[in-house]
């Protein structure tokens, strides 16, 4: 009886000894999943911390976004009333700047119709003292004035040397000095040389000879101009000086 006793003694401490075992193993295993999971709560409750301290920092960013867009929403807004502003008085600049315009354009075509009528009337003018000088012509030619010119002598125009050389121009001594050189031409010749306008070479010659300087032929038409031999003496004398 007392084998059988310690034999079930000996059974009971193999079967407390197993359940130990698996008790000890099953400790284990919970040990190490609540070491692993307490690892993954810290390390979770790390990065909670983290996102919220990220949080903050955004919110703070944020409000501070906030007070800096405030001002640049303000500014905006001016710059839209001033935009506004401006934009109606461009629009009226330009209405007034188109009535402007209108009357400019307006007084420019009614100066461009005087120059028009000017410019007609000019050649009205040049016309008849062309015609005058045709009529002259004829009776400068005809037999009677021939025979008056004869007796009746015209006593010539005496040329001061003072005014030979202080009224003159430089244009007008230049002519001169071409007469001198080249013989007696007439205006259309020397409006060749001098680079001047028809209606300026004929003033200008017209000018000369009743001032004395220039003989003019009676001949035809166009009169040739020729410098008179007081005025071609005078002149070479005043440039002897400075040769």
């Amino acid at each position: 009886m007392a084998f059988e006793y310690y034999k079930q003694i000996r059974r009971a401490q193999k079967e407390y000894e197993k359940a130990r075992d698996f008790i000890e193993d099953i400790v284990l295993s919970f040990n190490r999943d609540l070491k692993r999971e307490t690892k993954r709560f810290e390390s979770m409750s790390s990065k909670v911390e983290e996102s919220y301290v990220k949080s903050n920092a955004i919110s703070n960013k944020t409000e501070n976004f906030e007070k800096r867009i405030n001002p640049i929403e303000e500014q905006i807004s001016n710059l839209s009333r001033l935009y506004e502003t401006i934009s109606q008085k461009i629009s009226e600049d330009i209405t007034e700047n188109s009535q402007d315009k209108i009357k400019i354009l307006s007084n420019l075509t009614g100066l461009e119709t005087k120059l028009k009528d000017i410019e007609a009337t000019q050649e009205t003018l040049i016309n008849k003292i062309t015609g005058f000088e045709e009529q002259i012509q004829k009776i400068l030619v005809s037999p009677q004035t021939q025979e008056i010119r004869g007796e009746i002598s015209v006593p010539p125009i005496i040329i001061k040397k003072d005014k030979a050389l202080a009224a003159l121009t430089d244009t007008e001594i230049a002519v001169l000095e071409m007469l001198i050189k080249d013989g007696p031409k007439t205006a259309p010749e020397i409006k060749e040389k001098i680079n001047l306008s028809r209606e300026h070479t004929a003033r200008l010659m017209k000018k000369l000879y009743e001032e004395g300087y220039l003989e003019r032929g009676s001949g035809k038409i166009p009169f040739r101009y020729s410098i008179k031999k007081e005025m071609e003496t005078l002149l070479q004398k005043s440039e002897s000086p400075t040769m």
